[in-house]
């Protein structure tokens, strides 16, 4: 039977100590462990012990991070996706990347972490480096990015100081996905002889230029 909230939170305390993230990519790649889809949780289905209520993100905090089911079932996604992302030590992209590859109906999350190459193509590791070097910005360094400037610019006609810079926030989110999959088709524009337009209006000629992320970046602390 479902366990009450209380049954719950007691029960979460007299866990043992939280699993290694190796161990919870072995168990994604059996039916025993295969997650849940759709939700951090189905809480209404809990029960002490069964991870198939739980997405890959939702096992992620609740086993390795040791999250109750109460957590998982009151946060939002997108806060479930910064700590997943700071909890793997991947970029928050990334993360979202693994949520929606496990919904989808064939989804295999583990490999958005062990081969990410099968779900991005061969350029996945400077695409992996611009999301890095996306979440690495802070507020003074988006406003050194072209493509940020240019939409604070665009933005400064409805609003002044910091509002521009909050408003234009959504056109560089587009720009930047945009960018992204100008780093997956390279080669291909490249062959075609078309220039990049999206990825230079963050600083980078060709993908050969973003920085490399760092050594340590997919390991877990």
């Amino acid at each position: 039977m479902t366990l009450t909230s209380a049954a719950a939170r007691a029960a979460h305390k007299q866990r043992k100590k939280p699993m290694n993230i190796n161990d919870l990519i072995a168990r994604w790649n059996t039916n025993e462990g295969k997650p849940y889809k759709g939700n951090l949780i189905n809480y209404s289905t809990y029960k002490l012990g069964d991870l198939s209520c739980m997405c890959a993100q939702g096992q992620v905090l609740h086993l390795v991070a040791g999250w109750s089911p109460e957590q998982l079932r009151d946060t939002q996604q997108g806060k479930a996706d910064l700590a997943t992302a700071k909890l793997l030590n991947i970029s928050r992209a990334h993360a979202v990347l693994l949520r929606h590859v496990n919904d989808r109906a064939d989804g295999a999350p583990s490999i958005v972490l062990t081969d990410p190459s099968k779900v991005l193509g061969d350029q996945w590791s400077k695409l992996l480096d611009f999301w890095h070097y996306m979440d690495a910005l802070d507020y003074a360094g988006w406003q050194k990015v072209p493509a940020a400037k240019a939409a604070a610019r665009v933005a400064a006609g409805n609003a002044a100081g910091n509002a521009a810079w909050d408003a234009a926030g959504a056109a560089v989110w587009a720009a930047a996905k945009a960018a992204a999959w100008e780093i997956q088709g390279a080669s291909i524009l490249a062959a075609q002889g078309r220039a990049l337009f999206f990825l230079p209006m963050f600083g980078f000629a060709t993908p050969d230029d973003i920085p490399a992320r760092p050594a340590n970046y997919g390991e877990a602390a």
